[in-house]
């Protein structure tokens, strides 16, 4: 069986004392292991990284910047076998896989122009004869803690900034879908990188202690869950690191009275159902305004996810695919069921889905549920599934307070012609990102992805600048060069005081 190891400079292979299992989504088989590592693999990782970190952080910002756009067009070039790599552990069909890495490529290419947004500030003639100014400087050791459902975009959103920088940087991926992640290490190598600037090491939460605890990392950088993101924060920082957290999410859209239903439902088919609703930036709930609205939007919505193709991850023709294994299967059926005890309308459901040939497959299908009210438990956790959920508002005040008193505050959208309520709302929304017409509001690379509440800890949010703010320190120069005269002709005053 194959095995997946870890990407540590000098580490021989071989097998390690404990193992995880990778499945084959679409199959439900077993179809490698990856080793899981401990404190003595993350030790070896950092003497690699800080023996590697200084030379790299001394070269300067257009090297470094070099190797970004060769690291880009080697994976440009290796997207097929990468796309594919990334489908067979995760189950998202191909083009979602490709769209995962192409994101994933964006940040890569806002990191390429390092040099520009590295440069500091400067005043002149602060004081009689006095001139200040910044640098930003690298941090030393980076690590990222990232998950299962975007194996490339999120490992690169993290390292491509904080290498780009000047960081040295140890990569834990997910232990559900490893192989992608250490394809991506061998690539940045290959584009030039020293060895031991990126490296990977597999494991779970003794890992992820080991990380959060080791005094060499300065910088924690983590997606997943609200309960572990909470965790990785508090640990992080109470070990005096820098961290930020990105947590869980509840994403609703708002369907205004005058909005194009049409488009609203095909863009719910994609939001909410896309890659089996494992994305932090789905839309799994729909707010329509008004009970008129509520039932065109239900009798459109009906036909359009019945009609959603659920298939292999390498059928073309597929909407979704499996989701990443069996324990995830049942936690989404057991949310399914969750909402029909708590009262709400399951008008279609999804379990027990089955497809043919592949029957032991982690298949769901797409599931609707109406009249979904604030007080059920199955409306406030996020279930990660291909669910999708009604909640009825009978005015535009009721729906944007929903997505304001969530728990979650990632990200939420609105669909209207009216520009003046799609701006009232933009502004007074208490969640972090607001799409108008726009299903899933990811921002591009050189703005900034973050959300509010429970769904981020930390005050600095990933990518753009931002990130860059993140994975650098900002040193200030006061500087004064005497003209030559006596000294102790007059005392230094400071500038401010002048």
């Amino acid at each position: 069986m194959r095995i997946i190891d870890h990407v540590i400079v000098g580490h021989t292979g071989g097998a390690g004392a404990r193992t995880g299992e990778v499945f084959n989504p679409n199959t439900g088989q077993v179809q490698a292991q990856v080793q899981l590592g401990t404190q003595a693999e993350l030790d070896k990782a950092i003497a690699a990284a800080q023996a590697a970190q200084p030379g790299w952080a001394a070269t300067n910002p257009q090297r470094r910047a070099r190797v970004m756009f060769a690291f880009k067009a080697l994976v440009e070039k290796n997207m097929d076998e990468l796309a594919h790599l990334l489908s067979s552990e995760h189950g998202k069909v191909i083009a979602d896989a490709k769209g995962d890495i192409q994101r994933g490529l964006e940040v890569i290419e806002f990191a390429c122009g390092i040099p520009h947004v590295l440069k500091g500030e400067y005043t002149q003639g602060a004081g009689p004869g006095i001139d200040v100014y910044s640098m930003r400087q690298p941090l030393g050791i980076g690590a990222g803690i990232t998950p299962f459902n975007f194996p490339a975009m999120i490992p690169m959103w993290m390292f491509g900034v904080a290498i780009a920088c000047g960081n040295a940087f140890i990569l834990k991926p997910s232990e559900r879908d490893p192989s992608v992640p250490v394809r991506l290490a061998e690539l940045m190598l290959e584009a030039g990188a020293p060895e031991g600037i990126l490296q990977v090491v597999h494991g779970d939460k003794e890992m992820v202690d080991a990380i959060l605890d080791h005094p060499a990392i300065a910088a924690v950088s983590f997606v997943g869950s609200s309960d572990i993101a909470h965790y990785v924060y508090r640990r992080g920082v109470e070990a005096g690191k820098r961290v930020q957290a990105m947590g869980g999410a509840k994403n609703h859209g708002i369907v205004m009275p005058d909005a194009d239903l049409d488009q609203v439902v095909a863009d719910l088919s994609g939001a909410a159902f896309g890659s089996a609703g494992e994305r932090c930036m789905a839309l799994p709930v729909v707010v329509p305004v008004g009970d008129k609205t509520a039932d065109a939007l239900r009798e459109k919505l009906i036909p359009a996810i019945e009609a959603l193709r659920v298939g292999v991850s390498t059928d073309a023709e597929a909407h979704y695919g499996p989701v990443v294994n069996a324990a995830h299967k049942q936690r989404v059926e057991n949310w399914i069921q969750t909402g029909v005890d708590e009262g709400a309308e399951l008008v279609v459901d999804g379990r027990g889905f089955q497809l043919q040939g592949h029957e032991q497959g982690f298949f769901i299908g797409p599931s609707l549920f109406d009249r979904v009210t604030p007080d059920m438990q199955a409306y406030k956790e996020e279930i990660f599934g291909p669910v999708l959920q009604i909640v009825r508002a009978p005015d535009f005040e009721t729906a944007l307070k929903l997505p304001s008193d969530h728990q979650y505050g990632n990200g939420v959208a609105i669909f209207t012609r009216n520009g003046h309520a799609a701006r009232e709302f933009a502004a007074r929304v208490n969640v972090g990102m607001v799409g108008i017409n726009v299903p899933i509001p990811v921002p591009v690379a050189y703005h900034t992805f973050g959300g509010w509440k429970r769904s981020a800890f930390g005050d600095t949010n990933q990518h753009g600048m931002e990130g860059v703010k993140f994975w650098t320190k900002v040193k200030t120069i006061t500087q004064r060069w005497p003209d030559g005269g006596a000294s102790g002709d007059s005392a230094f005053v400071i500038p401010t005081m002048g």
